[in-house]
């Protein structure tokens, strides 16, 4: 059974929005276009509009910020070589700004007009409007989330691991370094909702398969000092600490450990963390023993992949701050773009069409230094995670401490359970 916790706000918006709302093809049905190519909401004969719901203001807007903005570096880069399908790409911006109100008003506003969503930031807000993009909409949604409630959706594709499948692998890692072992307790502080729930998931699977126990201390995205979380912690005498939460509560969190003298690891999710920590006083704690996961190599990374964005992103906005939001937003978008072109082939610019064509990309995203298959939409598209430390001196302020590997209890583990 899948896992539901939502806010009680997001639910009620959600029973509200499937009671009233109206088909997406209200006011125009599919027809066949120039070239016998099938079109129907957010294409036309020159455009193919998408659309980006984004938090610029709120808990994440330094990683809204960078996605939207490599999203549109991608957009440019696109249209510049002629478009896809002799059509130029549009993206229409919304910040909800981590609202759940915002979030859900602007998807009703964005969706008869787009033909699906290059970015959704924000779990509970996609799961939200998940009975209705599943049952009326059917437009393609690639969030920057990766809650396991939201696999099984032919329309709402993760990229990467799961919350769940991230953290079993972070624990992995703190048992290989040894710097955990078999009796230990550890904590983890998450948020509530789909993120923090789904990771804690992981961390009891990791804890039962390794014989650790689990001391849990769930926040609000509202909270911001660790303060309470840390001297729990440190009381119940926790070995290590998983963080499923954002960069305010991560530095909080790791820079109260070490001024009272808590000094043990601090793993995070791909969420946690933000090069600007770096400059804050809690910057050493981080830099000194912090760790990362994410489904793709930092951008800072001298491959090929991340080196070349790097270059065309640092040209594209010069004074803004490279992170990995930066990968993660042009991989959406480039992902959306391969699909286009799939479809456009089949002649088919619907999003039905879009939806049948990403069933049939495998081996995606090898330049990131992680292979994705969106085959089947049960299945993460990837059980691999990067693991990265704090680096002042890489851009993006991570880099690279052991590459894209699996652990056995993430391999056998059962999604979304």
């Amino acid at each position: 059974m899948k896992l539901r916790v939502l806010t009680a706000v997001v639910a009620a918006l959600a029973v509200t929005l499937v009671g009233c709302s109206g088909k997406a093809t209200d006011g125009k049905a599919d027809e066949e276009g120039e070239g016998g190519i099938k079109t129907g909401p957010g294409v036309s004969s020159s455009t193919i509009s998408l659309g980006v719901l984004t938090d610029m203001t709120g808990v994440y807007a330094s990683l809204g910020k960078s996605v939207t903005q490599a999203q549109q570096l991608w957009v440019k880069r696109t249209n510049d070589a002629g478009g896809i399908c002799d059509r130029k790409i549009e993206l229409t911006v919304r910040d909800h700004g981590y609202d759940p109100q915002k979030a859900i008003s602007a998807y009703t506003e964005l969706e008869p007009k787009v033909l699906g969503f290059a970015q959704f930031i924000g779990s509970p807000f996609v799961a939200a409007v998940e009975q209705r993009i599943d049952g009326q909409d059917k437009g393609l949604v690639l969030p920057q989330a990766w809650s396991a409630n939201l696999l099984g959706s032919p329309y709402i594709r993760v990229i990467g691991a799961t919350y769940d499948v991230e953290t079993i692998n972070l624990i992995d890692y703190l048992l290989a370094e040894k710097r955990i072992e078999k009796g230990d307790k550890i904590g983890h502080v998450y948020f509530e909702g789909d993120y923090g729930e789904n990771a804690l998931v992981g961390s009891k699977h990791a804890a039962k398969e390794a014989g650790l126990t689990v001391v849990e201390q769930k926040i609000k995205p509202t909270d911001n000092d660790m303060t309470a979380q840390v001297a729990a912690l440190k009381q119940a005498g926790v070995k290590a600490v998983v963080v499923s939460a954002g960069p305010r509560q991560a530095a909080s969190l790791v820079g109260v450990a070490a001024a009272t003298g808590f000094n043990v690891p601090v793993v995070g999710n791909n969420s946690a963390f933000a090069p600007q920590l770096l400059k804050t006083q809690a910057g050493p704690a981080l830099l000194k023993d912090y760790y990362v996961a994410a489904s793709t190599l930092p951008i800072g990374d001298p491959g090929d992949g991340p080196a070349k964005l790097a270059k065309e992103y640092a040209a594209q906005y010069p004074k803004d701050v490279l992170d990995n939001g930066v990968v993660a937003g042009y991989t959406a978008a480039s992902l959306f773009g391969e699909a286009l072109t799939k479809a456009c082939d089949d002649k088919d610019l619907t999003r039905e069409g879009i939806d049948k064509a990403l069933l049939t990309i495998k081996g995606y995203g090898t330049e990131f230094g992680v292979t994705h298959d969106f085959s089947d939409p049960k299945t993460p598209s990837t059980r691999e995670s990067v693991i990265m430390k704090p680096d002042a001196g890489a851009a993006g302020g991570l880099k690279v401490v052991r590459p894209a590997e699996v652990a056995a209890a993430a391999e056998s583990f059962t999604t979304g359970s």
